[in-house]
């Protein structure tokens, strides 16, 4: 696990590229529902596993190749979004921590898709509920 410890002005630097790659990466989660909703209405439900089988209908296993495919992508994606420092905490709403720390103490600088720059962090053990603004008085803790 990459326990790189930014500055805000770290986070912040990356915003444009995280933007760009979580924005293609909802995008390709879009793209997954829509395939599996059509391959679910095409075989009556939404399959469990995707088995790619010579009997399926030439549009079925089109769909599963497809489908497979978009996987793929989208798994490449989240890594190289992870290899900025970013952990993932919820890839639906595309929402990344990044350690930082406040007083000494570690924390998470918390970022979410949409938003254009960080502008709130939370303790380690507290999860998105738990985010606090950055005010003037920590931000100027963190830009070190």
């Amino acid at each position: 696990m990459d326990r790189r410890v930014f500055t805000l002005e770290a986070v912040n630097d990356l915003v444009p590229r995280l933007s760009e790659l979580v924005g293609r990466q909802l995008e390709r989660r879009d793209e997954i529902e829509a395939t599996l909703m059509r391959l679910g209405r095409e075989l009556g439900d939404v399959p469990e596993r995707i088995v790619l089988d010579p009997a399926d209908p030439i549009e079925v296993r089109t769909m599963k190749r497809t489908l497979v495919e978009q996987i793929e992508a989208y798994r490449a994606g989240w890594r190289e979004v992870e290899e900025t420092g970013a952990v993932l905490k919820d890839p639906r709403i595309g929402l990344l921590d990044f350690y930082g720390t406040v007083d000494g103490k570690l924390v998470w600088l918390c970022w979410k898709y949409g938003e254009s720059e960080c502008a709130f962090y939370h303790a380690l053990e507290e999860g998105f509920s738990g985010r606090k603004p950055i005010g003037a008085s920590v931000k100027q803790r963190l830009l070190n």
